[in-house]
């Protein structure tokens, strides 16, 4: 399901200084690569598929890792709602999984899931579970009783309620929450490089240890890129599905 984590090897370190000749420098370089300049174009075109390979990983691990944490903060929401008692527990564990340090976080899953590409989404689940849960408790709890009054009045039972009539109402708020909660996703996925599945934080990584000046900056640059295009992606869809949010305003 993820790919191999892209190599960083030999082939990602920036090529040797000049060497002195009869104890003279030599002429600069021509090549970018060689003289370890941060905007390097010779490294997108001779690391691209390392680049992709990056991306694709980075990409996979956090829509996996926000897909499953929506999965399991709806009901979560729902339960909190429908029994007020459940609501102040959810939060609070929740809240508490999200004050862990990242490190500490996959320290903790690793005798469960080993160095694996698991270890990371299931750390980045739990820390998305707080913006998640919280955001589609607050649109559930903002939807007003009359509305629900009205609907019971006309035979909705409490899972068409919640279908047709609740969760629609909910959207606006729970799509903030996703939003939030990928952003945040997209920049830990870079911690997963300490195990070997961080995307781009990999190649962040390896350039650190070797001072690859072209390689961080690309890296960090498009992780940059990943966040706020999956922001506006996510804003174009929530526009999309709540055509009354844009009645209101105009």
């Amino acid at each position: 399901m993820y790919p191999a984590t892209p190599r960083t090897g030999h082939q990602n370190e920036p090529t040797p200084a000049p060497a002195r000749c009869n104890g003279r420098v030599t002429a600069p370089p021509d090549d970018c690569l060689a003289r370890n300049e941060w905007i390097c174009g010779e490294y997108l075109s001779s690391r691209r598929q390392i680049l992709l390979d990056a991306v694709v990983q980075h990409l996979q691990l956090t829509a996996v890792s926000v897909l499953v944490g929506l999965v399991i903060a709806l009901p979560l929401a729902v339960l909190a709602r429908r029994w007020g008692w459940a609501a102040g527990p959810v939060l609070a564990v929740t809240t508490i999984l999200y004050t862990i340090p990242s490190l500490a976080m996959f320290s903790l899953l690793l005798p469960v899931y080993g160095l694996s590409a698991a270890l990371v989404v299931a750390g980045l689940v739990l820390y998305s579970l707080t913006l998640l849960v919280r955001n589609i408790l607050a649109g559930l709890r903002a939807v007003p009783e009359e509305t629900r009054q009205a609907a019971r009045g006309m035979g909705y039972g409490p899972v068409r309620l919640l279908l047709t009539v609740e969760l629609p109402l909910a959207l606006p708020a729970a799509m903030a929450g996703l939003r939030i909660a990928t952003v945040s996703a997209v920049s830990l996925v870079t911690v997963g490089a300490i195990v070997g599945f961080g995307g781009l934080g990999n190649l962040i990584y390896a350039g650190m240890n070797t001072y690859f000046k072209a390689q961080v900056l690309t890296a960090s640059v498009l992780c940059v890129v990943i966040a706020v295009a999956a922001d506006l992606l996510l804003l174009g869809v929530q526009w999309l599905i709540t055509p009354w949010t844009r009645a209101q305003r105009g």
